[in-house]
C-alpha cells in the first residue's frame, strides 16, 4: 500500500480541473434550481503547519462546505475511534487540577478585595459612613453575598448542570432548550434560547471590563507603596495587558499550572493581611451573622441600595467558575472554592471591616492599607501579578462561550487550537483572544481608573446572574424534578442578592454602566445577524443542492458521460448533494470516474489512528463509482483529509494511487450585499463581513493548492 508520506508527494497529474470541462446539456433529472453565476477558483495556498502550537480545529456552522462536528467535552473519553482515550493515558492528579483551577479560575472573584471596599465607602459621595453600623452591615452583606450567590447557587448547584462537561449560561440555555423542544414546548425554547444568547453577551461585557479594571486597580496600589512615583497607572497597565494577551496561545492548561501556584500563595497572603486585625477587633466577627446586614437594610434602605450595587464586586467571576467548567471539571472547581477560596475572601474582607472600624480614615485604599509599611511593596507587586492572573478566568470563559455560540451558530467559524490531549475543554481561539485585547485596552484608555470603571462593571455582572437564575429554576424544575417550594425558597433567597444588585446598577446607566449595555447590544446585533443569515442562505443553498437521494437516484437512471480520474467533494451534510458536484452535472453533464464524497467529524479523543480514521456509509440508491465516508479525527490530530484518505484507501474502492493525485473540490457562497443605508441593507453588509473572517476549509484541512478548485456561486441578500 501506498504510505501516507507518498500520498503527500505525488506529483499532480497533468489532468483537466473542472474548470476547463466543456460544458454540455444535463440529463433533466439533475436538474435543479442552481443560484446565480458559478464559478471555478483554484483554493488559496495551504497554510503551514505550526510547530508546537497544537492542532488547529476549524468549527464549521450547520450548512458549511464541511462539516467538523466537534463533540468535544469534558467527560472521560471513550476510545471507541480506534484511538488513544485520555482514560489511558495518567489522568492528573486532584491535587495540580485543583491548583490549576486557582490560576484560572478563581483569579477575578480572588482579587475583588483589590477595590471592593474601597468603592463600597466611595460611592455616592462617602454616602456608606465608616461607623460601627455601616462597617458591621456592610461586611455581612458581603460575608452572605459570597454564601448564597457563589457558594449555594453556583458551587452547590449551578455547576451541576454541565452540558457534556462544559458550562456557561449559553450551555445551560442549550440543555434547557433541547428538553422544552423535546416537551413540545417551541416558543418557550426559543425564549430560553434568546435569554441564553443575552446572557452571553453580557458575559463577553465583562470580559472586556474583568481585565481592565483587576489590572488597574492593582497598578494604582504603587501609589499608596511609593507615592513619589508619577502617574503611570495606564501605560503600566496597557503593558500588564499586552502580555496577558500574548500568553494565551500557551492554553488554560499550561497557564495554570504557572498561575495555580502565584494565587495560592495570593490567597495565603490575603488571608495573613486580615487576621491581625480581626484579632485586634474582634467585635467585627459578629458580621458573619445575617442580623447586622438585614438591619443595615432596614435601618437605611436607601444608603444599603447605593452600597449593593458595590457589593456585586466581590461576587464579580462567579460565572467564570461555571463558564470554566470544561477546562477543569466540577470537582477541583467545587474543593478549590470551599477550601482556600472562601476562606481566604472571609478573612481578608473581615479584617478590612476591622481596620476601618480602628482607622476610618483607611476607607480610601482598605485593602493595601491592611498591610504594616514594610510589606507594602512586595504586597503590591504580588497584587499586580495577582490581577494579572485575575482576567484569566474570564478570557478562557469567554472562549467557551463563543465556541458554544459556533455551535448553536451565532458566529461564524473561527479556528480553534486544542491545547491540551488530556482535557478536550482546554481551547485557544485567536480571533476572540486580540478582539477582547482591542476591546480591553480600548476601556483602559477610556476610563483610566478603577474606580471609575467600577459603575461600569456591576451591571454586566448583575443582569448575567439574574439571567442564569432564571435558566436554572426552569431547568431544575423540568430536568430534576425539584419541587415548586424548593424553587419558591430558591429564587426568594437569591432575589434579596440579585434583583437588588441589578436596581442598584441600572441607576449608573449614565455614569459608566452604559458601557456593558453598548457591549451587549453590539455582540447581539452581531450574533442574531449571524444567525439569520445564515437561515436565508442556508434555505436557498439546500433549495439548489437538493438531497443526496435524489441526484443518486437521477443517475441511476440517467447516467452521465464519465470523465477519466478521481475527484474528492468535502461536505457537510448528510442529507443534501454536495452543490460543487450538482453543479458540475448541469453545467458539464459528465460524472468522474471515481467520486467520493467526504464529511469530517472531530470525536471526543485526543487521537484516531490513522489507519480507522476512514469510516465508508452505505448510499441508497447505489451508484458505481460514487462513495461516501465520514473521516473521523481526533481533537489533537492535524486534520489533513488527503492523508487520511490515502490511508483510508484500502477500504474505499478507489486506489491508493488514485487518491493521491485526486481534486477536491469545496463549494463556496459568494454573498453579495444590497447597497444604501437601510438598517436591512446596514445588516446584510455586516453579515458579509462577517463572512469573510471564517477561515479557510482549504487551508484548514491541507488541500493541496495546486488540486484543488473552488466553485464559488453568488447569493444576493
Amino acid at each position: 500500500m501506498t504510505s501516507a508520506g507518498n500520498c503527500a508527494r505525488a506529483e499532480p497529474p497533468s489532468t483537466r480541473s473542472l474548470a476547463r470541462i466543456v460544458p454540455s446539456t444535463s440529463p433533466p433529472l439533475l436538474r435543479r434550481p442552481t443560484l446565480r453565476e458559478p464559478r471555478c477558483e483554484r483554493a488559496g495556498r495551504t497554510a503551514p503547519r505550526a510547530a508546537g502550537r497544537g492542532p488547529v480545529v476549524h468549527c464549521a456552522a450547520a450548512g458549511s462546505t464541511i462539516a467538523d462536528v466537534d463533540s468535544a467535552s469534558n467527560r472521560t473519553p471513550r476510545a471507541d475511534a480506534g484511538g488513544t482515550s485520555t482514560a489511558a493515558r495518567r489522568p492528573p492528579r486532584a491535587s495540580l487540577l485543583l491548583v490549576g483551577a486557582l490560576g484560572v479560575v478563581f483569579g477575578d472573584i480572588g482579587t475583588s478585595p483589590l477595590y471592593a471596599m474601597q468603592t463600597l465607602f466611595s460611592a455616592d459621595h462617602n454616602a456608606v459612613r465608616p461607623s460601627h453600623e455601616h462597617v458591621t452591615g456592610i461586611i455581612s452583606l458581603v460575608v452572605w453575598a459570597l454564601i448564597v450567590v457563589v457558594t449555594i447557587k453556583y458551587v452547590a448547584f449551578v455547576l451541576r448542570a454541565d452540558h457534556n462537561g462544559e458550562g456557561g449560561i449559553l450551555s445551560l440555555a442549550t440543555l434547557l432548550s433541547r428538553n422544552l423542544t423535546a416537551g413540545k414546548l417551541p416558543k418557550a425554547a426559543a425564549a430560553v434560547t434568546i435569554a441564553g444568547i443575552i446572557g452571553s453577551c453580557f458575559f463577553f461585557g465583562d470580559s472586556v471590563i474583568t481585565p481592565a479594571i483587576s489590572v488597574m486597580s492593582a497598578v494604582e496600589g504603587l501609589r499608596v507603596a511609593v507615592p513619589s512615583l508619577p502617574d503611570l497607572v495606564v501605560p503600566v497597565a496597557i503593558g500588564i495587558l499586552v502580555v496577558l494577551f500574548a500568553v494565551q496561545r500557551f492554553g488554560s492548561g499550561r497557564v495554570g499550572r504557572v498561575f495555580g501556584p502565584v494565587m495560592l500563595l495570593w490567597f495565603v497572603v490575603i488571608a495573613a493581611l486580615g487576621l491581625p486585625h480581626i484579632i485586634a477587633r474582634p467585635e467585627v466577627l459578629v458580621a458573619l451573622l445575617p442580623v447586622p446586614g438585614i438591619r443595615f437594610l432596614v435601618a437605611e434602605p436607601l444608603i444599603a441600595l447605593v452600597a449593593m450595587g458595590a457589593v456585586v464586586l466581590v461576587v464579580t467571576g462567579a460565572e467564570a467558575l461555571y463558564a470554566d467548567i470544561g477546562h477543569f471539571g466540577r470537582r477541583p472547581i467545587q474543593h478549590a472554592w470551599l477550601f482556600v477560596v472562601l476562606p481566604a475572601l472571609l478573612v481578608n474582607y473581615l479584617g478590612q471591616g476591622a481596620l476601618i472600624l480602628t482607622h476610618p480614615e483607611a476607607v480610601a485604599n482598605p485593602f493595601f492599607l491592611l498591610a504594616p509599611a514594610w510589606a507594602t511593596l512586595p504586597v503590591t507587586i504580588l497584587s499586580i501579578v495577582a490581577t494579572i492572573i485575575a482576567s484569566q478566568s474570564v478570557i478562557t470563559g469567554s472562549f467557551s462561550v463563543a465556541k458554544q455560540a459556533m455551535r448553536l451558530g451565532y458566529l461564524p467559524p473561527m479556528t480553534i487550537r486544542r491545547t491540551s490531549s488530556l482535557t478536550s475543554g482546554q481551547i485557544y481561539m485567536p480571533a476572540v483572544n486580540w478582539v477582547l485585547f482591542a476591546a480591553v485596552i480600548t476601556v483602559v484608555l477610556v476610563f483610566r481608573s478603577s474606580t471609575s470603571l467600577a459603575s461600569a462593571y456591576g451591571l454586566a455582572v448583575t443582569t448575567t446572574f439574574v439571567i442564569t437564575t432564571m435558566l436554572f429554576v426552569v431547568f431544575a424544575r423540568r430536568v430534576w424534578g425539584w419541587p415548586r417550594w424548593t424553587l419558591v425558597v430558591t429564587v426568594a433567597v437569591l432575589s434579596v442578592f440579585e434583583l437588588t444588585f441589578l436596581l442598584a446598577n441600572l441607576a449608573k446607566i449614565l455614569n459608566g454602566g452604559w458601557l456593558p449595555v453598548l457591549i451587549g447590544i453590539v455582540l447581539l446585533t452581531v450574533m442574531t445577524t449571524w444567525r439569520h443569515g445564515r437561515a436565508v442562505i442556508g434555505v436557498r443553498r439546500r433549495a439548489a443542492e437538493g438531497t443526496l437521494d435524489e441526484l443518486l437516484g437521477g443517475l441511476r437512471d440517467e447516467p452521465p458521460r464519465r470523465a477519466p480520474g478521481t475527484v474528492v467533494f468535502p461536505h457537510a451534510s448528510t442529507r443534501t448533494a454536495p452543490l460543487a458536484l450538482r453543479l458540475n452535472l448541469e453545467l458539464n453533464g459528465v460524472l468522474h470516474e471515481r467520486t467520493v464524497i467526504a464529511r469530517v467529524a472531530t470525536v471526543d479523543v485526543p487521537h484516531v489512528a490513522p489507519e480507522r480514521r476512514v469510516r465508508v456509509e452505505d448510499l441508497e440508491p447505489n451508484v458505481p463509482g460514487i462513495e461516501r465516508v465520514t473521516i473521523r479525527f481526533g481533537f489533537m490530530d492535524t486534520h489533513d483529509v488527503p492523508e487520511a484518505l490515502c490511508h483510508g484507501g484500502p477500504r474505499l474502492a478507489v486506489e491508493t494511487g488514485d487518491l493521491a493525485n485526486a481534486e477536491y473540490v469545496l463549494s463556496r457562497t459568494r454573498i453579495v450585499a444590497p447597497r444604501g443605508w437601510a438598517p436591512r441593507a446596514l445588516r446584510a453588509r455586516l453579515f458579509v463581513a462577517l463572512t469573510r473572517i471564517a477561515s479557510s476549509p482549504a487551508q484548514h484541512y491541507h488541500l493541496p493548492l495546486d488540486r484543488t478548485v473552488e466553485l464559488r456561486v453568488r447569493v444576493a441578500l
